[in-house]
């Protein structure tokens, strides 16, 4: 079996991750207490699916492959009196005594070093406890302290001791407009900064495109962070649903990075979902194949405030699960080619990676999402993100100018040499993507003459 190791780290990991959990238990066909329910879903006795994401103790109980930390207790609280406070491994729930107050020094230097190793003995006993360990799913934040900070500390230690290991991270990167700290640019730049060796994929998601998809598709007058986590359960659940269920064409975890890392440091896919649509419309409407792959390319479905038609695109990965024919889905994709609005760059004419699983999306009951037959998700590395980037540099560079809070990070260890170290490491990966871009500008000139 190919194992998983889950890791959720500060308030928005431990949020993201308990929604995924929850929807992982759906699939299965696992209550909340961690036993199986066989009238609770169409699960054979014999399927071995939930081995991925869960070990099973003796007595027949379903134990999560997952670490939740928290600098604060507070989050984790919540999970231990939640209703799947039976499902966790109590020594799996690690929380210290104070935050890191949206402070990466904090995180990664002073707070976060006093839990580190005992959060690293939780992850090699679960990494002895597999047989075939795939790899490690990290959920953070790049906004706040402990998500950037000890986010980072934590890479380092796994990339070091697990260096052939699959490591994808899905991040909530800060929202163009919307702010929950004021030091978010610091936070995030330091991060992208210190985990640019140690990482091999980021999924960036951003909660201001989530709510708009919430608010505008989905007709939540006034999202809360469950709507949020939920609708990127679904997209973690088809980026793992090829693990762990049957299908034509499964992806593997180390497949994603073949195919969607053309060079180390170009590794922030952009991430789509179709259908997005709420239960009192799906009613009414039908999605084809078609439209379900041109959904994916349109502005609105991306989890990233970013307009994909201003960049172009180096591949894309569409996850299809459901109800679904090589043949339809080969036919989407001819369709995408043929489209003049969309621009792949001229060295990567293929540009398309193909999943297809038959297993259905599954919904949590009273979620906004309205349940469907077939799903895509596309995971796409455009250059349009680096757009996201370049908003996160902008406004790190008004408060920088000024020094604006930096003592608060030096006063916790950090040397200040970091922050312009950082920025310049940033600025070389805007220019990266602008290289990538104009390679292929150049060579369509040629072209012409």
């Amino acid at each position: 079996m190919r194992e998983v190791i889950s890791m959720q780290i500060g308030q928005c990991g431990v949020q993201m991750g308990n929604s995924c959990w929850e929807l992982y238990l759906l699939e299965h066909g696992i209550k909340p207490d961690g036993s199986r329910d066989e009238k609770f879903s169409n699960v054979d006795s014999n399927d071995d699916s939930h081995h991925t994401f869960f070990s099973m103790t003796d007595s027949g109980k379903c134990v999560p492959r997952s670490i939740f930390v928290d600098l604060e207790s507070s989050v984790i609280d919540e999970v231990k009196t939640g209703p799947m406070r039976d499902l966790y491994h109590p020594e799996q729930l690690i929380s210290g005594k104070e935050d890191a107050a949206n402070n990466y020094a904090r995180g990664h230097y002073t707070v976060g070093k006093q839990i580190i190793d005992q959060v690293m003995h939780r992850v090699h006993k679960l990494a002895d406890a597999c047989d075939g360990l795939q790899g490690f799913l990290v959920f953070h934040s790049l906004g706040g302290g402990t998500g950037s900070g000890f986010t980072s500390l934590l890479m380092e230690r796994i990339s070091t001791e697990y260096a052939k290991m699959c490591k994808l991270e899905f991040a909530v990167y800060p929202s163009p407009k919307v702010s929950t700290a004021v030091v978010e640019p610091y936070n995030g730049v330091l991060n992208t900064h210190s985990t640019f060796d140690h990482s091999d994929c980021v999924f960036m998601v951003d909660n201001e495109a989530i709510y708009d998809i919430c608010h505008k598709k989905l007709s939540v007058d006034r999202p809360n962070y469950q709507s949020l986590n939920r609708l990127i359960a679904q997209v973690v659940s088809s980026t793992t649903a090829s693990l762990r269920f049957q299908g034509s064409m499964n992806v593997d975890l180390n497949e994603f990075q073949t195919n969607l890392v053309p060079f180390p440091r170009i590794h922030f896919p952009l991430v789509a979902y179709s259908p997005l649509i709420s239960a009192d419309r799906a009613r009414h409407e039908r999605y084809s194949m078609q439209s379900l792959t041109n959904n994916c390319f349109d502005s609105g479905n991306m989890m990233v405030k970013c307009d994909p038609r201003q960049g172009k695109f180096m591949s894309c990965c569409m996850l299809y699960r459901g109800d679904v024919v090589p043949k339809d889905i080969n036919a989407a994709i001819s369709a995408v080619k043929a489209d003049r609005n969309i621009h792949f760059v001229d060295w990567c004419p293929t540009g398309f990676k193909i999943g297809i699983n038959y297993q259905k999306p599954t919904v949590v009951p009273g979620s906004d999402l309205a349940a469907s037959e077939r799903a895509v998700c596309m995971l796409s590395n455009t250059t349009a993100i680096s757009a996201a980037f370049s908003a996160l540099n902008a406004k790190y560079d008004l408060m920088y100018h000024k020094r604006a809070f930096v003592h608060w990070y030096v006063g916790e260890g950090m040397e200040e040499g970091e922050f312009a170290e950082a920025r310049e490491d940033l600025a070389t990966l805007e220019a990266d993507y602008e290289e990538v871009a104009s390679d292929s500008n150049e060579a369509e000139q040629d072209e012409e003459y």
